[in-house]
């Protein structure tokens, strides 16, 4: 199914929805407990930041749009919740009698789209209302738009359709991920029971050889399929994929110095690094690095994140000059054996490749 977006016609959000609902909820001040998500302005995980206990006078109903109106760096995206949970007073709430979870799918996509009208300092809450985003229409058999004589959504008479928006959503290639692991199988792996270790992370007697990446910009670009890795905090780092060829090997770990700075992934296959981003290889006299692996060790690389804000980058030689805690073995070595083991024995690490032979394709 095609999505066509010329023949598409403007809405302003606050004819599309029935009420708008700000969240109640300071997170400092949410009881502990794990009956209900949390949500805050956060873009990933659905905006999910933690769970916590049940407040009746804190509770949002679900099947709505969550709309991040303040908060860093996520203002302009919106996301869709099923069900019931406790929202920051950051988020505003879109309810209306026709939304369901494939049609709140595709209007949260579309509403975030809108988001660059919305950052660098510009708040979205009070614009929320009258931001006009472009929907598809309800058309008769001659393909000629039907029109609502009471202009329930637009002053034109168009009306949302929402038959087209369900049935995109169902059209997409999607599998739920599954795994055979379950959230105590790592209880015999505990993180503080083994001795930890400082390591150089770079340097003479570093780890990893740092390497770095370099500057091309958007309109030297070219299509392709090369993975070309920016400083941002998602997609395992792609901003793009591009025709050059890569000048880093896969089977190593890109961590950004400027941007989005701390955020770590690792890459299975070559790819191409901006400039403010360095590449990390393992050297070989400390062994060969896995997925599983890297993984551990970029999730150690974003503690370090906090150090290196605010103004502050994380340069070729503070990176060098960086030290990192590890599991160790007796011998003083990293324990790459207990890395790979608790990464592979959490819930879906059953789905890692086991080499960087077998690399997550692209989507």
């Amino acid at each position: 199914m095609n999505l066509d977006t010329r023949d598409w016609q403007g809405f302003k959000v606050e004819d599309l929805f029935s009420s708008f609902e700000r969240g109640k909820a300071n997170q400092t001040k949410l009881e502990e407990g794990s009956e209900v998500f949390y949500v805050g302005a956060k873009r990933d995980d659905n905006g999910v930041m933690l769970h916590c206990a049940y407040d009746e006078n804190l509770i949002s109903k679900g099947n709505c749009i969550v709309f991040i109106s303040n908060g860093q760096g996520s203002v302009g995206y919106a996301n869709y919740m099923n069900t019931d949970f406790i929202a920051s007073t950051d988020l505003i709430l879109g309810y209306a009698d026709w939304l369901n979870e494939p049609i709140g799918l595709f209007l949260a996509t579309v509403f975030s789209l809108e988001r660059p009208k919305y950052s660098f300092g510009r708040k979205w809450g009070r614009s929320l209302k009258a931001t006009v985003v472009d929907l598809p229409v309800q058309r008769d058999n001659q393909g000629h738009p039907v029109i609502d004589v009471a202009n329930t959504f637009s002053p034109k008479g168009y009306i949302p359709d929402w038959k087209y928006m369900e049935d995109f959503i169902h059209t997409l290639n999607h599998k739920p991920l599954s795994t055979k692991n379950s959230a105590h199988s790592t209880l015999n792996l505990d993180l503080q029971a083994g001795r930890w270790k400082w390591f150089d992370l770079g340097g003479a007697e570093g780890l990893f050889d740092i390497r770095k990446g370099k500057r091309l910009t958007s309109d030297d670009q070219t299509e392709g399929d090369t993975p070309y890795i920016g400083a941002i905090d998602s997609n395992n780092g792609v901003a793009n994929y591009i025709g050059q060829a890569p000048i880093h090997d896969g089977n190593t770990i890109s961590l950004s110095y400027d941007g989005s700075i701390g955020e770590a992934f690792y890459q299975p296959a070559p790819y191409w690094a901006t400039d403010a981003v360095n590449a990390l290889y393992l050297r070989s006299e400390y062994g060969t690095l896995t997925p599983a692996t890297g993984l551990f060790v970029c999730a150690v690389l974003r503690q370090e994140k906090y150090r290196y804000s605010y103004g502050r980058k994380w340069t070729l030689e503070n990176m060098s000059n960086t030290k990192v805690q590890l599991p160790a073995t007796r011998e003083g070595e990293p324990d790459w054996e207990f890395m790979e083991q608790y990464i592979l024995n959490l819930p879906y690490g059953d789905r890692i490749p086991s080499n960087s032979l077998e690399p997550m394709t692209r989507q």
